[in-house]
């Protein structure tokens, strides 16, 4: 099933998607929730971020080849984690499906996308074991960890770098049902295919980490992890459009603008 929040008339709600077409529900997807009725085409409706998460987590370095092409343009052999990383990311910098990015005034050349899959936690959990981990899972979208790379040399925390307003699109929507081992993650900047890798090739898996989450923090319905990227990407400037599509999900699409 494929869940959208979506605006239309001034009024904002959950929506299965079927094909080109959003049934609009009541209720959350979270819990009880039934079909009012009414439909609408997707191309005559907004579509907003899937969700706001109460906590909203970031895996860090979990692609190989993406810490070595990132080391190799520091010219400094790769660390290569031997457990997994968690951090945090900021809720001011989610954007929607089609929503602009906006380049600081102040950033520098070295502005960069990461496409990711987006777990969307659907039940509250505590100590889980690897086995049953991906049972709390309610589905998965797409996220575009937009980073400022001269800030994130330079700062501490990242906060600025990754947290800055319109850095993480996410969406389109929700999708629970997916093949993992079938995904493959494609990047395309201006039309063009830049980034390519199969998404469950991760250094560490999506139950390894919501194990090792879960035994010290409890997960809650609608919190969100990113699971890292692979590859690297080009300089990104005003003017241009990144695609990420990942099999079985669709496609997150945003323009890149500079502020004014």
């Amino acid at each position: 099933m494929r869940w959208a929040k979506f605006t239309t008339a001034g009024r904002t709600s959950w929506g299965i998607v079927e094909g080109d077409r959003v049934f609009a529900t009541q209720g959350t997807p979270f819990g009880e929730w039934q079909q009012t009725g009414q439909r609408y085409g997707l191309a005559d409706v907004k579509i907003e971020v899937p969700l706001i998460p109460r906590t909203f987590y970031c895996a860090g370095r979990n692609y190989v080849k993406h810490l070595t092409e990132a080391a190799g343009a520091d010219g400094v052999a790769p660390e290569i984690p031997k457990r997994p990383e968690i951090g945090y990311r900021a809720q001011n910098a989610l954007i929607a499906h089609d929503e602009d990015v906006v380049i600081p005034r102040d950033a520098t050349a070295q502005v960069h996308y990461e496409g990711e899959l987006v777990v969307v936690i659907g039940k509250k959990a505590k100590h889980l074991s690897e086995p049953e981990a991906m049972s709390c899972i309610f589905g998965y979208t797409i996220g575009n960890d937009v980073s400022e790379r001269t800030w994130q040399r330079g700062d501490r925390t990242f906060w600025r770098a990754k947290n800055t307003d319109t850095f993480k699109p996410m969406g389109p929507w929700i999708e629970t049902a997916v093949d993992l081992d079938a995904m493959e993650t494609h990047v395309r900047l201006n039309g063009a295919v830049r980034t390519r890798f199969r998404t469950n090739e991760m250094l560490f898996g999506i139950a390894r980490f919501l194990s090792a989450m879960s035994q010290y923090l409890t997960l809650w319905p609608g919190d969100v992890m990113w699971m890292g990227t692979d590859g690297s990407s080009p300089n990104l400037r005003a003017g241009d459009v990144v695609e990420i599509e990942i099999t079985g999900i669709g496609t997150l699409r945003n323009r890149f603008v500079a502020e004014t």
